[in-house]
């Protein structure tokens, strides 16, 4: 196992998906089952948190948006609904580009929303195209965390803010456990706190704000335990079959465990670009 010591925290090596698995997961049953579970924005906390990092990053009808990893574009409509402010939503998977498309066409918002297929490591914008760069939850998937963040910044205006939340590794396990748990979410790898903050830096950009809400993460891990067990389990097996049920139900029972132990976790950081 390659060893990385950030803040005591070693992390596993760097596992074997690409985008192309992202793809696979995200045009299948999988992609479904997420947002049956999470609801169309994916991600935990749903508008809640969404309106949380809105209000810190300074959103406005003035600003706009890059959504980085903006699968179906929920929170890029939400932003343009609820602030009038344009967003554009970047997502490397065509199924999700597509039906955000159809979403945002439905709502009407086509004259503040944009969706469009392409990769966060080499974005198809200008330098200094945005005022605000968006993740929610989504760059987990990610396999070069650094280069994602220096192209983060390059996109950015100068002043400009980097906001994003983001399953990280908060705790030491064992080589088998990291690889069960990244592996069943087809993540390459977790990155840390510590870790995104020092990329951050690297990359040019002021930490205004970092938050650790990995205690809401396990409780979150929990209510989706909870619903795949009971609520949606009848619906799921009769449309997906009891195998991806049950396959479904033991990956999140290790994401649960995890958390619980302090392993894995959630968190919030805001930067500024100088």
């Amino acid at each position: 196992m390659e060893l990385i010591y950030t803040n005591k925290i070693v992390k596993g090596k760097k596992l074997d998906f690409s985008i192309a698995d992202v793809n696979e997961v995200y045009e299948g049953s999988v992609g479904v089952l997420w947002e049956i579970l999470m609801g169309e924005q994916i991600h935990v906390g749903a508008d809640v948190q969404t309106d949380i990092m809105a209000q810190k990053a300074g959103v406005n009808k003035n600003t706009s948006v890059l959504d980085v990893c903006s699968a179906l574009g929920g929170p890029a409509r939400h932003l343009a609904r609820k602030y009038g402010c344009k967003v554009t939503g970047l997502d490397a998977t065509m199924k999700m580009v597509d039906e955000a498309v159809k979403r945002t066409e439905k709502e009407g918002l086509m004259h503040l929303v944009t969706n469009k297929l392409g990769n966060a490591l080499d974005m198809p914008f200008k330098a200094a195209a945005f005022d605000i760069v968006w993740g929610q939850d989504a760059w987990c998937y990610v396999t070069d965390k650094e280069r994602l963040i220096k192209e983060a910044c390059r996109v950015l205006k100068t002043g400009g803010i980097i906001a994003f939340t983001d399953w990280v590794q908060s705790g030491n396990m064992a080589d088998k456990e990291w690889e069960d748990l990244n592996c069943f979410m087809a993540f390459p790898y977790m990155e840390t706190f510590a870790g995104y903050e020092q990329l951050l830096k690297q990359a040019g950009f002021v930490i205004i704000e970092k938050e650790d809400r990995s205690p809401d993460f396990a409780k979150y891990c929990h209510i989706y335990q909870d619903k795949l067990r009971n609520e949606l389990k009848s619906a799921i097996i009769s449309q997906y079959g009891a195998q991806m049920w049950k396959a479904a139900d033991n990956g999140l029972a290790l994401w649960v465990k995890a958390a619980d132990e302090g392993k894995v976790g959630w968190g919030r950081m805001i930067g500024r670009k100088v």
